[in-house]
């Protein structure tokens, strides 16, 4: 799980197995970012949309921004801020320089921690890269 700022940059990092649905992730990952605030809203795909969800962020206030599945009933989102997911092509464009990272790319390490931080790694020198760059 990555979750990143509207210009690509990442802010947070969390591997697990790929077991676990994507929704049941989200605190996990928010607790794990770089020394940050919450963010005010958060962008996903189809998977985070989730009423459950929805609530617990909106606790925290919280806005989620999650096309509607195709089978759901009573639709959430009106259109509007889906506008926002048509920058989602920064966030691809993130997660595709990860793999330009060898130790990331080939996942050698036996230990989740251990991949884990050559993963936060790899975001820190793509952090100082976009930043001095």
């Amino acid at each position: 799980m990555l979750m990143m700022d509207a210009s690509g940059l990442p802010l947070a990092v969390h591997t697990v197995s790929g077991s676990p649905g994507e929704v049941t992730l989200v605190h996990d990952t928010l607790e794990t970012s770089f020394g940050l605030d919450f963010p005010r809203r958060l962008i996903g795909d189809k998977a985070y949309d989730s009423d459950p969800l929805d609530a617990e962020l909106a606790t925290l206030g919280i806005e989620m921004i999650a096309p509607n599945c195709r089978n759901r009933k009573h639709k959430t989102q009106d259109g509007r801020p889906l506008r926002r997911d048509k920058r989602r092509w920064k966030v691809e464009r993130t997660i595709a320089w990860l793999p330009s990272f060898r130790r990331v790319r080939t996942r050698d390490e036996r230990k989740a921690q251990n991949f884990l931080g050559f993963v936060q790694l790899a975001c820190i020198l793509i952090l100082l890269r976009r930043i001095s760059g």
